[in-house]
C-alpha cells in the first residue's frame, strides 16, 4: 500500500495508526519508512438477531425467519466473505449431511439382511443335522435290534434244554422291559449311544456321503484303510463277546543285513516306529528314524521285541538267482550257436548270407560288419542253427570276446588269398579261451590267388592242426560268391553238434547272455539276448546286469513279435528300464520288488568299485599323476553310437591313441541320439561330439549352432579313428631338429670399450652366421649356450663368414671367453610330427 505522498508503507493488522520506522541496509544507508497500522474488526451482533436465534433453536420450530437467518449467518460469517459464498458453503454442508443420513441407513439395512440370512442358513443347517441324527438314530436303533434278536437266537440255540422255557421267558421278559423303562439305565443308554455315534462317525470309513460342511472343515480327509476297520470290527466283537481284547503278538523272523535304518527295522517286526526309538533310548542309543544302527544293536532291539534275528548280507539278494542243476529227464536237444569269426574282409558276413541267402553286407556301412548279429537258419535237413556274426575290426576285440563266450561252436573264416591275420590270431585266441570246439572255413577258393594249403600251414604256427594236416580240427573250403563248400560247412557244423550233444531245459525260468543293447528312440532300451536256459516269455520280470525290467515285446531277427523265446533263441528284447551293457546275464525272477532290489544292489557295488579304484592311490603317486598330466596335452571328445558294442569299441580304439604328449580322453560315452544335454556338456568342456550311427535331434542341432559346438558323423569306425588322429596329431608341440651349420675355434680375446670381451675367432668348418644359435665348448664340454651380440669383419658389423676367414664374436650377457675354446654354431627349425 502507498500513502498519500506516494512512499511505500508497510500494512500491519489493527487500527489505522501511522508511524515511522528507520530502515537499515548492508552498505549503511538508512532510510524512513511511513508504517501504517490496522486494528482487527470486532463483529458484534445485534440483540436481535441472537434473541431470534436464540429462539429458534430453543422453540424447535419446524420453520424459522429468512431474515434472522441471514442475520445469524452475517453473524457467524468470517470476514471478507460475500452473501453468496456463505450460502453457497451452507447448501454444501446440508447436502453432505444429507449423503451421510442416506449412507447410514443403508448400511442399516444391509446389516440387517445380512444377519437375516445367517439366521436362515443357520436355521437350515440345525433343521439338516436334526435330521441326519434322527435318521442315524433309528438306523441304529434298528441295527441294535438286530442284533439282540441274532443274539438272543445264538443264545437260545446253545443253551442247554429247560423244563420250563415258557416261564422263563415270560418272566424274563417283564423283568428287561422294567429295567428298560428306569429313568437311569435311559439316561445312560442315550449318553452310550451318543459315545457310540460320535465313535462311529470318527472312526467309520464308510460314513455316506462327503457333505459340503466336512469338505470346507477338512473334516474325513484322511480315512482309515479297510486293514484297520477289520481290525477294529474284531476288536469291538471280541469285546461284545467278553474274550481278551489283547491279539496274540506274532512271532516273526526278522532279516538283519550289516546295517539298517530304524524305520526299516520297525517295518520288518511290523511295530512302531515310536515304541523302536523309545526301545533305543532305553538302551542309550538316540537315532531318529532315518538314521541307520548296526546290526548288533538292532539285533539287540529285536530280540527285546520277541522276534527271531536272521543275519543276512547285501550280497543274499542274489540268491534269488541261484541256479539248480536240471535233471537229466527235464533236459531237451537244443539248437547250437554258431560264432562267425576272423579277420576283417575276409567274407564271415557274406558267407552267413549265403548261408541265409540274405544281403547283410549290404546294409553295413562300409561293407564291415559293426554289430554283433544274432540269426537262426533251417537247413535243409531241418536243422535249426544259431548264428551270431561278429565284427573282425581291431577295434571290435571285446565283442568277438563277447561273442565267443556264448557260443558252442566256432567257425573261423580266413580268406584263401590272404592267410592267416593278426584279428585271425585273436579270434583264435578268443576261442581257445572259451575252450569251444573249431571249425575253419577256408573262404574265396574261387579266387584265382587263393592258396588253401598256404592258409593250413599258417595256422600250425598258432597250434590249429586242421585234418588234412592230421590233426582233429575240420577245416572246409568255401565260397561265399559261388555256393561252393556251404553244404559241407553246415554238414561239419551239424556233425560237431551232435558229438557236443547240446541239451537245456525249456520249462524253467529263463536264463540268457545280452549280445548287443542300443537305445531306440520309439521303442527305448533294446537288448538283443540270446537265450540260452529256459524260455522267456512275454511279461516275464527280469534283472539284467543293473537293470531291470518286464518283458513288453520281444522280436526275432526278421522283425517278427514272438510270445516265447527258448533256449538258443536270439530275441530282441523290449521294456527294461535302462540301456544294459554288452555282455550282461538276464535272469527272470518272480517279482518285480525282487529285481529292482537286485539290481539297485548292483549299481551300488559298481559304484563302491569304481569309488575304491579311484581312492586307492597313495599321496605319492597322486603328485606324480598331476607332474605327469601338466605335460600332456589332451583332446576331450564326446561319443554317442546306436549300440553299446560299438560305443565300448570306440572308446577301447581312442585309448590306444596317444603318446606321452598328447591324448584322447573320452569325456562321455553312450546310446542313442545326440541330446541337447550332451551339447552343453561339449560346449563347457569343449569338445567335438562324435556320432556313430546317430544324428542329434533338432532342439540339440540349434543348440549346437548357438554354442558353436562341433557335431560330426561317422558310419564307419576307419574314418572316426583317422579323423581322431589326425586331430590329436594338432595338439603335438613341432619336433625341434638341429642343424649343425659351422665350427669356429677362438685364437685371441680382446676387451672393446662399450662392447666388452671379443673373441678373435677363426672358422674352422661350415659358415658363422649371426642369426644362429652359438655354444661354447670347453674341453667338450657345453658350459654356455646363446646368441651372438655381435660378428665383425674387420670393423664391419657382417651377418655370416665362410670358412677359412676370421672374425670378431661376442656373445649375448656372456665374457667368460678363453682362446682355445670351440664355438659351434646351429640353426633350429621345426617338423610337424603326426600319431602313428
Amino acid at each position: 500500500m502507498s500513502d498519500n505522498d506516494g512512499k511505500k508503507t508497510l500494512g500491519v493488522r489493527g487500527g489505522p495508526r501511522s508511524g515511522q520506522v528507520k530502515q537499515s541496509f548492508s552498505h549503511g544507508r538508512t532510510k524512513n519508512v511511513v508504517v501504517e497500522t490496522k486494528r482487527k474488526r470486532v463483529v458484534v451482533p445485534k440483540p436481535g438477531a441472537a434473541a431470534g436465534s436464540g429462539a429458534s433453536a430453543g422453540g424447535g420450530s419446524g420453520k424459522s425467519d429468512p431474515k434472522l437467518q441471514a442475520a445469524a449467518a452475517s453473524a457467524k460469517r468470517p470476514a471478507g466473505i460475500s452473501d453468496a459464498e456463505m450460502e453457497r458453503r451452507l447448501k454444501a454442508l446440508q447436502a453432505a449431511k444429507a449423503r451421510e443420513a442416506d449412507e447410514a441407513a443403508q448400511r442399516e439395512a444391509e446389516e440387517k439382511a445380512r444377519a437375516e440370512e445367517r439366521d436362515r442358513l443357520r436355521a437350515e443347517k440345525e433343521q439338516k443335522e436334526r435330521e441326519q441324527r434322527e435318521a442315524e438314530e433309528k438306523a441304529r436303533a434298528k441295527a441294535e435290534e438286530e442284533e439282540r434278536a441274532r443274539k438272543a437266537a445264538e443264545e437260545a440255540k446253545n443253551a442247554p434244554a429247560q423244563p420250563e422255557p415258557a416261564a422263563d421267558s415270560a418272566a424274563a421278559k417283564p423283568a428287561v422291559k422294567k429295567t428298560d423303562t428306569g429313568p437311569r439305565k435311559s439316561e445312560r443308554e442315550r449318553e452310550e449311544r451318543g459315545r457310540s455315534v460320535k465313535t462311529r462317525d470318527d472312526g467309520n470309513r464308510r460314513s455316506g456321503k462327503l457333505t459340503l460342511n466336512q469338505a470346507l472343515s477338512g473334516e474325513g480327509g484322511r480315512q482309515k484303510s479297510m486293514a484297520a476297520m477289520k481290525r477294529k470290527q474284531e476288536r469291538a466283537r471280541q469285546k461284545a463277546m467278553g474274550g481278551p481284547v489283547q491279539r496274540e503278538k506274532v512271532m516273526r523272523d526278522v532279516q538283519l543285513p550289516e546295517a539298517i535304518t530304524v524305520a526299516e527295522l520297525a517295518n520288518r517286526m511290523a511295530e512302531r516306529v515310536g515304541d523302536v526309538i523309545k526301545s533305543l533310548m532305553n538302551n542309550g542309543v538316540m537315532a531318529t528314524q532315518n538314521q541307520s544302527i548296526d546290526a548288533d544293536t538292532a539285533e539287540l532291539i529285536i530280540e527285546e521285541f520277541g522276534h527271531r534275528v536272521t543275519r543276512v548280507s547285501d550280497a543274499d539278494v542274489e540268491q534269488v538267482i541261484e541256479q539248480t542243476e536240471d535233471k537229466p529227464e527235464d533236459l531237451q536237444p537244443r539248437p547250437p550257436v554258431i560264432t562267425i569269426m576272423g579277420h576283417v574282409d575276409h567274407g564271415k558276413t557274406s558267407l552267413l548270407d549265403a548261408i541265409r541267402k540274405t544281403k547283410v553286407v549290404a546294409g553295413e556301412a562300409g561293407g564291415i560288419t559293426q554289430h554283433i548279429g544274432a540269426y537262426q537258419v533251417t537247413t535243409e535237413g531241418g536243422t535249426t542253427l544259431s548264428f551270431l556274426d561278429t565284427p573282425g575290426h581291431a577295434a571290435f576285440t571285446s565283442m568277438r570276446s563277447r561273442g565267443a563266450q556264448v557260443t558252442d561252436i566256432v567257425v573261423l573264416v580266413v580268406a584263401a588269398d590272404d592267410a592267416v591275420m593278426p584279428q585271425t590270431v585273436e579270434a583264435i585266441a578268443h576261442a581257445k579261451a572259451a575252450k569251444v570246439p573249431m571249425i575253419v572255413a577256408i573262404n574265396k577258393i574261387d579266387k584265382p590267388e587263393a592258396n588253401p594249403t598256404k592258409v593250413r600251414t599258417d595256422l600250425l604256427q598258432h597250434e590249429v592242426v586242421v585234418e588234412q594236416m592230421s590233426g582233429d580240427v575240420q577245416d572246409v573250403e568255401v565260397s561265399a560268391q559261388t555256393g561252393q563248400g556251404l553244404d559241407e560247412l553246415l554238414e561239419a557244423i551239424a556233425l560237431q553238434a551232435e558229438i557236443l550233444e547240446l541239451k537245456a531245459n525249456p520249462n524253467r525260468p529263463a536264463q540268457g547272455a545280452v549280445i548287443e543293447a542300443k537305445l531306440d528312440v520309439g521303442r527305448g532300451p533294446v537288448a538283443t539276448v540270446l537265450v540260452q536256459n529256459g524260455t522267456l516269455k512275454q511279461g516275464d520280470i527280469f534283472v539284467v546286469g543293473e537293470q531291470y525290467g518286464k518283458v513288453r515285446a520281444m522280436e526275432n531277427d526278421q522283425g517278427k513279435r514272438v510270445k516265447e523265446a527258448g533256449p538258443s533263441v536270439p530275441v530282441e528284447v523290449l521294456g527294461i528300464n535302462g540301456t544294459p551293457e554288452a555282455g550282461d546275464v538276464l535272469n527272470v525272477v518272480e517279482t518285480e520288488a525282487q529285481a529292482r532290489e537286485i539290481a539297485e544292489y548292483r549299481q551300488q557295488a559298481a559304484k563302491d568299485k569304481r569309488a575304491a579304484a579311484g581312492a586307492a592311490t597313495t599321496l605319492e603317486q597322486l603328485m606324480q599323476k598331476a607332474k605327469d598330466d601338466e605335460n600332456v596335452s589332451e583332446l576331450p571328445i564326446l561319443v554317442k553310437a546306436d549300440v553299446q558294442g560299438s560305443a565300448e569299441a570306440i572308446v577301447q580304439a581312442m585309448e590306444k591313441i596317444g603318446n606321452d604328449e598328447v591324448r584322447v580322453r573320452v569325456l562321455h560315452y553312450g546310446v542313442g541320439a545326440i541330446t541337447e544335454t550332451d551339447v552343453g556338456l561339449a560346449e563347457a568342456s569343449g569338445a567335438p561330439i562324435m556320432g556313430f550311427n546317430v544324428r542329434a535331434n533338432a532342439p540339440a542341432r540349434n543348440s549346437a549352432n548357438q554354442k558353436g559346438v562341433e557335431i560330426r558323423y561317422y558310419s564307419v569306425i576307419y574314418d572316426l579313428v583317422d579323423d581322431v588322429k589326425a586331430a590329436a596329431s594338432g595338439l603335438l608341440s613341432n619336433e625341434v631338429r638341429e642343424n649343425f651349420i659351422g665350427y669356429a675355434q677362438i685364437k685371441e680375446v680382446f676387451k672393446v670399450s662399450n662392447v666388452g670381451k671379443v673373441a678373435g675367432c677363426l672358422v674352422t668348418e661350415g659358415v658363422a652366421r649371426r642369426s644362429a644359435g652359438v655354444r661354447l665348448l670347453r674341453d667338450d664340454v657345453v658350459i654356455h649356450e646363446g646368441t651372438l651380440k655381435t660378428l665383425k669383419r674387420f670393423k664391419d658389423e657382417v651377418s655370416e663368414v665362410q670358412s677359412g676367414q676370421e672374425c670378431g664374436m661376442a656373445f649375448e650377457n656372456y665374457d667368460d671367453v678363453r682362446p682355445g675354446d670351440v664355438i659351434e654354431i646351429f640353426e633350429r627349425e621345426e617338423v610337424e610330427r603326426t600319431l602313428a
